[in-house]
């Protein structure tokens, strides 16, 4: 059924009614959209997403032990907790639930020990799996894919990444991101890797627009008792501008629709071993026409995990989280997360950045700077992706950087030499690459 001609039945959810200013990873500066079209009888189904397969986790059938498939579930993915009835482990299966109300469920048989698991499937390649590294060429075989973090050009101010100090350039995240992944994609090729990009310019990669949205954004809004919805935002300061139709039908677009279609170009085109998710950070920066600017500045990495109890409930975020753990993603994003934070904690000089709750994150690994948490790139993708968060825009010193643009060599910026903040990112993110891969090539062959 298409989730944007609804039936009576339907159900429709807004969850978390309070609009919290800007960054996607510290607050979320959407609201968080909950929508449940009536597939069969009371599927869950999360905004815009669609009916899961379950037999697809028949490949998976006998590639995980007991013990690892619980250790992932308690220490990555489900930190949170979740209802005892939608993971069921037992000592030689997993019962999962499939839908609720039928009381369906999938059985997933482990294997008696590690000697006897069979082969993970997956179009992506680990570290220890990829051919060795021609000379002079690190990073040879390693497919690679881009992802500069939201649109920037004439979206940025819908998508509340962007800010303008006085008759300075305006900042806009989308483009910033973009500049990065290009000077990225560039190093990259250098050193041998097979380099695409999910998204190279600054539109979108969705055919979908605001306007299509608008009536299944209305829907929502009567749903969730605003009876006569406002048709448009008459202020960008106005608290209730959530509760109009062109708001929610742009976040549809730019958040939802746009997220989902760079995880089908990812997963039925590209068929990267990693993907490398570009963002920039921010704190509060209040109206964007007059933002404060903050001495804080910090960097931290994601991966998928840490679901909230409730997210599971939804039966499609529920099956990408399982099929996502057995395919052993984690196992490659963790050192990956690790490696490159050192690198950019290095080469930056930034302190990691300590979410002040932990209700939606897990701090994972060895760095300080990954955490665990779900998001949609993350959860979507079907190969290990790193979403990096360095910098914060509205920090006197970011700013200050940015505005100085890109340049070669270094130059003096609020008294101090440094590089170009946009080459210093791409830079130590390759250096992470390097140290990585190699030390995984090393140890496969024997070197360490």
């Amino acid at each position: 059924m298409s989730p944007h001609s609804l039936s009576a039945a339907s159900v429709l959810v807004i969850r978390n009614l309070s609009l919290v200013r800007h960054s996607l990873i510290r607050a979320s500066a959407f609201l968080l959209l909950i929508f449940l079209p009536v597939l069969q009888a009371a599927d869950n189904i999360s905004v815009l997403g669609s009916k899961p397969q379950w037999s697809v986790l028949e490949k998976y059938q006998e590639t995980i032990t007991h013990d690892e498939f619980s250790r992932l579930v308690h220490g990555v993915y489900c930190t949170h907790g979740f209802a005892p009835d939608l993971i069921e482990i037992n000592e030689k299966t997993a019962r999962l639930m499939m839908n609720r109300s039928a009381q369906e469920f999938f059985t997933l048989r482990f294997a008696a020990n590690d000697s006897e698991r069979k082969p993970v499937p997956r179009l992506w390649r680990p570290a220890k799996s990829l051919p060795a590294a021609r000379p002079g060429k690190s990073l040879s075989g390693l497919k690679v894919a881009l992802d500069p973090g939201h649109l920037g050009g004439k979206w940025a101010k819908m998508e509340e990444r962007w800010f303008q100090v006085g008759a300075s350039e305006p900042v806009q995240e989308g483009d910033l991101a973009l500049r990065v992944a290009r000077l990225l994609g560039r190093r990259l090729r250098q050193l041998g890797a097979n380099v695409s990009f999910v998204r190279n310019s600054n539109e979108p990669i969705t055919a979908k627009r605001p306007d299509d949205f608008r009536e299944l954004a209305r829907k929502i809004l009567i749903k969730n008792g605003v009876p006569q919805p406002r048709a448009d935002v008459l202020d960008p300061n106005d608290p209730e501008k959530e509760q109009t139709i062109r708001w929610q039908s742009e976040i549809l677009f730019y958040r939802y629709s746009e997220i989902r279609r760079r995880a089908a170009l990812v997963n039925f085109k590209l068929h990267p071993d990693l993907v490398l998710c570009l963002h920039f950070n921010a704190e509060g920066w209040g109206d964007p026409n007059s933002p404060t600017l903050t001495d804080k500045n910090h960097l931290h990495l994601l991966m998928n995990g840490s679901y909230l109890a409730e997210e599971l409930e939804f039966d499609d975020q529920r099956f990408e989280m399982i099929r996502r753990l057995l395919s052993r993603a984690y196992d490659e994003e963790l050192p990956l997360a690790d490696t490159i934070a050192a690198a950019m904690a290095r080469e930056s000089g930034l302190p990691p950045y300590e979410y002040p709750t932990m209700n939606s994150t897990t701090k994972v690994g060895s760095s300080g700077y990954a955490y665990a948490r779900n998001l949609l790139a993350t959860r979507l993708y079907r190969c290990p992706v790193v979403y990096c968060e360095p910098y914060v825009m509205n920090s006197n010193d970011a700013f200050a950087r940015i505005q100085a643009g890109d340049y070669e060599g270094t130059r003096n910026v609020n008294g101090v030499e440094d590089k170009s903040i946009f080459r210093e990112y791409a830079d130590s993110v390759v250096e992470g690459l390097i140290d990585y891969y190699s030390k995984a090539r090393a140890a496969r062959s024997g070197g360490l």
